[in-house]
């Protein structure tokens, strides 16, 4: 099936259906949700603008995974086979709550901080939006999904170098040349 052809009135669902699930899990996570660390916080500041690390919450969960959201056996039935399972996914970003099912090394901090970086430029509705679309278009591959390899383009760099750059401005970027 021709993920990329889905009627828009169901793309559209999907989309309030993603936008639901991140608030709820961004509530539900919250209460537990922790500030960085002085160490995490420092090794974030040369990449990321002081109300990203401000606002960010982190959740380490032990001995339990997020679950898939209930829309998922929806889309299975729309003929949507490939949807990430959250309980494979190392960690995952609702706003800025983090939830990592391990320890959060730097590496994983920064691609998550990426995504509420995201999340801060377009706000949730255009975040789920664009995650939809890109996992659609990308004939249903995580991989493919634009703000996925946004994310993955700057933790390799972050990585590899450890040299300051802006998130922000790398986003804005990529969001002016249609890339995102």
């Amino acid at each position: 099936m021709d993920l990329s052809k889905l009627p828009a009135s169901l793309v559209s669902q999907l989309i309030s259906a993603v936008e639901a699930f991140i608030a709820s899990s961004r509530k539900k996570y919250g209460r537990q949700a922790v500030p960085m660390t002085p160490a995490q916080r420092t090794a974030m500041q040369p990449f990321f603008a002081p109300e990203i690390l401000d606002q960010a919450r982190l959740v380490t969960l032990h001995g339990r995974r997020v679950e898939n959201p209930p829309f998922y056996a929806i889309a299975k039935l729309m003929g949507i086979r490939n949807v990430p399972s959250f309980s494979d996914l190392t960690a995952v970003t609702f706003v800025d709550v983090i939830v990592s099912h391990e320890e959060f090394s730097d590496s994983l901090l920064f691609h998550e901080l990426v995504h509420a970086a995201q999340f801060a430029q377009m706000g949730t509705k255009d975040f789920a939006s664009r995650y939809v679309k890109g996992f659609l278009h990308g004939g249903g591959s995580y991989e493919e999904i634009p703000l996925e390899k946004n994310a993955y383009e700057l933790e390799k760099r972050f990585s590899e170098n450890k040299e300051a750059f802006s998130v922000a401005d790398e986003i804005r970027g990529w969001m002016e040349a249609g890339k995102l």
